[in-house]
């Protein structure tokens, strides 16, 4: 399964084109874009958004409303948005009337919900622009924003598309629960407060929060695990669900620095270099004298990175090199927090690989 996308449920008829006649939208001459739609579409596209069209069309397929009559007109203005390089992802169609009791007529979300199965969205960041009130109890039972478009105002594209793209709140939480652990995590990008962290292993408890203060993000981590067995599952799980939310929070990856960096401590030296790539792999140069330092075993701290880096889907290569082992252990986590301090800030809008996709 993909990574959550940011992702805009849009409304038809009112929202992307004028209200059509009699439903006999036929051909390019009858077919009319609401004002500013275009450009605005082409805005957040640029920034990162998918778009998914959900339209009721009450009564498709009867003999007042024959599937011929929608689906020509439909391809046509298909066809149009993909010429605009304005594709959209997939078009959700409810052919039922209101009273029918359909769970896929909006407000109701079964449409939705079918879709995103396959490809879950990002619902700090997607919304549901439409011009009727079904669209915004949709929007609401969805649990993201919800924009009333109204058709008479000529700017109101691009009203939404500035507050979509003036605020993008990187966000997530992630969970794990096992027989071993249940672990919760929170992060925001965007903010460098607060960071709590309850794992049950002091020394880990402060790694991990090493990592968040040098990584200037917000991060709230608790887990209780079978410390009674031994502290491999805690440290594992953690570190799978940090690089789960740290995944979704970054969404497309659109406008990271992507890489990082170099960091001495005392002694120490340690390289930390990573890459946002979406493609995991980890490796780990270095060796610890010591086999625990407070409750946590030397062992687990190459085995953090490797769960990190498949959770995340990054690449991370640390080398480690010192005298003093707690030293060389609190390089290797304020290496990472400081790689990911660069990697993960916004340097601009489109996607840093040739490839178009990360």
């Amino acid at each position: 399964m993909t990574a959550p996308q940011p992702t805009l449920f849009i409304d038809r008829d009112g929202t992307l084109i004028e209200e059509p006649p009699d439903n006999q939208v036929d051909s390019f001459e009858k077919l009319r874009f609401v004002p500013g739609v275009i450009p605005a579409l082409m805005r957040l596209r640029d920034a990162g958004y998918r778009f998914v069209m959900v339209t009721n069309q009450d009564g498709l397929g009867t003999l007042t409303f024959p599937e011929e009559s929608f689906r020509g007109p439909h391809g046509l203005l298909l066809q149009i948005l993909q010429s605009q390089e304005v594709p959209f992802d997939d078009a959700l169609v409810c052919p039922h009337r209101e009273g029918d009791g359909c769970a896929c007529r909006k407000p109701g979300t079964a449409l939705v919900d079918s879709y995103s199965q396959h490809k879950p969205f990002q619902r700090e960041r997607s919304a549901v622009i439409g011009d009727r009130t079904a669209d915004l109890q949709l929007a609401e039972r969805l649990g993201i924003r919800g924009f009333l478009f109204v058709t008479s105002d000529p700017g109101a594209w691009e009203a939404i598309a500035n507050e979509l793209t003036e605020h993008r709140p990187r966000r997530a939480r992630a969970s794990r629960s096992t027989r071993e652990t249940q672990v919760e995590a929170s992060v925001d990008l965007d903010r460098d407060r607060p960071v709590t962290i309850e794992t049950g292993v002091g020394i880990f408890d402060h790694m991990l929060e090493q990592v968040a203060l040098h990584g200037a993000f917000s991060l709230s981590l608790r887990c209780k695990g079978d410390l009674h067995v031994d502290e491999h599952h805690t440290v594992e799980d953690c570190a799978l669900v940090l690089g789960q939310a740290l995944r979704e929070a970054l969404g497309d990856r659109r406008g990271i620095g992507r890489y990082g960096f170099v960091l001495p401590m005392d002694e120490a030296r340690v390289s930390v270099m990573l890459d946002l790539s979406s493609r995991p792999y980890a490796r780990f140069d270095g060796k610890f004298e010591r086999e625990r330092v407070g409750g946590l075993p030397t062992e687990l701290v190459p085995h953090f990175f490797r769960s990190l880096s498949d959770a995340l889907g990054a690449a991370i290569h640390v080398e480690i090199r010192g005298e003093n082992t707690h030293h060389m252990v609190e390089a290797c986590f304020k290496g990472l927090g400081r790689a990911l301090r660069q990697a993960v800030r916004i340097e601009g809008a489109t996607l840093p690989s040739s490839k178009g996709l990360l």
